[in-house]
């Protein structure tokens, strides 16, 4: 469905923050992006959905298809319309808005009342508390809420692909729980496929296929999901414990050179 080709991601002509990326998501597949901050997760995302232009960024090599097309540095209405959605980090809403209008915009590219209808009460199916909500102003709402109405948005476009972005930041670890259980149910049941970026890579491992692992702008490993659960490198770096099964923190790792046996 998806397929990203020796991609390369320069901002205002002059920095270079992809190098050479890599990537594929089939049809109906759940697979994770994972990698520390600054690692270029969230630019490969934009590169995708084409929001890259908003921040004067352009994809300067390589090529990126969805569906056989071409959609490399295209408008990103375009993007959205051919069934690309981007959920962005940090829950961004419309504060001044009822939860309800928040996701009645999701559907604003959509011309069937009947089926917008019903896919409002499939969102409400998948969040409950937020259908308790539906009239309260979005501004108002816990962080778990908010960033369930931003999930809930993205599902009434419906999306082919869906493009998450650190979902599980700044939840409380049951929220956590939630919303990663939430999302391997819409994959398995609406068959949409998800690219996730995340830092919690236990979580992001547990309902992907497959993975990519990021650093400074390039794709250093991949495999099965099941695979880099079980990799050392993977383990102690991106889920803090050691080959021992000691919890180590990033405090401690950041002190010491990585082996980065993958390079």
């Amino acid at each position: 469905m998806l397929e990203l080709s020796n991609a390369e991601v320069m901002y205002l002509n002059v920095v270079l923050v992809l190098r050479g990326v890599s990537i594929e998501v089939g049809d109906g597949k759940i697979v994770a992006l994972l990698g520390a901050n600054g690692a270029g997760k969230t630019s490969t995302l934009k590169a995708i959905s084409g929001l890259l232009k908003t921040e004067e960024g352009r994809v300067t090599d390589g090529s990126i298809e969805f569906d056989g097309r071409r959609i490399e540095n295209r408008d990103p209405v375009e993007i959205a319309k051919a069934g690309i959605i981007q959920v962005l980090e940090g829950r961004r809403q419309f504060e001044h808005l009822t939860t309800e209008e928040n996701l009645m915009l999701g559907a604003y590219l959509r011309k069937n009342l009947a089926d917008i209808k019903r896919d409002l009460e499939m969102v409400y199916e998948y969040f409950p508390k937020i259908k308790l909500l539906r009239s309260q102003v979005v501004g108002h709402l816990s962080g778990g809420e908010q960033q369930m109405v931003v999930m809930g948005r993205a599902m009434m476009a419906r999306p082919k692909l869906m493009l998450l972005d650190e979902p599980s930041l700044g939840l409380a670890p049951i929220l956590v729980q939630e919303i990663f259980e939430i999302i391997r149910r819409f994959n398995q049941e609406q068959k949409t496929s998800i690219l996730l970026v995340e830092q919690n890579a236990r979580a992001a491992l547990d309902v992907a296929e497959h993975g990519y692992v990021m650093e400074n702008g390039r794709i250093v490993l991949d495999g099965p999901a099941e695979k880099l659960r079980d990799n050392e490198d993977v383990k102690e770096f991106y889920m803090g414990l050691s080959a021992m099964g000691a919890s180590k923190s990033y405090r401690d790792v950041k002190h010491y050179k990585r082996r980065k046996r993958w390079l």
